[in-house]
């Protein structure tokens, strides 16, 4: 008998044509309309515009911090992932839940919280400022929001391939007299390597773009605390779209190649696991 070539979803040309069109209208299109803006600038005027000394520090604090943030996310969205998959206890659901209150929270309030925490007389600043420690209106400070944005991304990343891992493959190594650190490092790790490659992209992307919860607790100071997100908004209330929008491909540019990089990355990692 003839086989019959079907497909996994009817109407597969109508629905492709409709994800095409609406992702054309929702990412491309705003997209392809910054680079014509900031192409209405001659070389000279985009040139000045995006390399301006404080345009510099802008983006070493922006990719600095996200860069950061985006390790520590790995580091305890990892930790986090890990209780939460191999552990029962009490309270369990409710941590879990905890976990994606980022993503249901305006960021900006988070900002707020934090700002206020941190602050000299805030309940962590009147203990921390006299050790040294200044969380508000500092670059520790955005940090710290960050990774509060970043954190479920990792967090959800890692939980379902810690879940899917064979506990037989763990109970093999331990039989064959490898420690508990040798069998994770050797028999967990190489496995979830390639989640916390992209946890680490999606925490990261996620920094980069970040601008509710950074206003409010960086301060805002050229060359010190003002991020990339900020100098343009800066520029557009000065009424310079052309240089706010040229700022803007910048960080596009940028993004994307590491993106890319991080991708590559990932799936170097996936082939060499197999």
């Amino acid at each position: 008998m003839a086989s019959v070539n079907r497909k996994v979803l009817p109407g597969f040309s109508l629905t492709l044509g409709y994800t095409v069109f609406y992702l054309g209208l929702l990412v491309l299109l705003p997209i392809t309309a910054v680079f014509v803006k900031a192409g209405s600038l001659s070389l000279h005027d985009f040139w000045g515009a995006v390399w301006t000394e404080r345009a510099r520090a802008a983006y070493l604090l922006t990719f600095g911090t996200s860069f950061v943030a985006a390790l520590v996310n790995v580091l305890l969205g990892g930790l986090i992932a890990w209780v939460l998959t191999r552990y029962t206890f009490p309270g369990k659901r409710i941590i879990d839940a905890l976990v994606d209150l980022p993503l249901a929270l305006p960021t900006a309030v988070g900002g707020l919280v934090y700002a206020s925490l941190y602050v000299e007389n805030g309940w962590l600043g009147r203990f921390l400022v006299p050790l040294g420690i200044r969380g508000a209106y500092t670059r520790l400070g955005i940090v710290l929001v960050l990774v509060f944005v970043g954190l479920p991304f990792v967090v959800r990343t890692v939980q379902p391939v810690l879940a899917d891992i064979d506990p037989e493959a763990e109970e093999a190594s331990s039989s064959l007299g490898a420690t508990r650190w040798q069998t994770f490092a050797f028999v967990i790790l190489p496995t979830l390597f390639p989640a916390l490659i992209t946890g680490f992209a999606l925490a990261f992307a996620r920094s980069i773009g970040e601008y509710g919860s950074v206003v409010f607790i960086s301060g805002n100071m050229p060359f010190k605390t003002e991020i990339a997100p900020i100098l343009i908004v800066a520029r557009l209330e000065e009424f310079a779209y052309g240089e706010a929008t040229a700022i803007a491909v910048v960080l596009l540019v940028i993004s994307f190649s590491m993106l890319l990089v991080i991708n590559f990355l990932e799936s170097w990692s996936r082939r060499h696991d197999r």
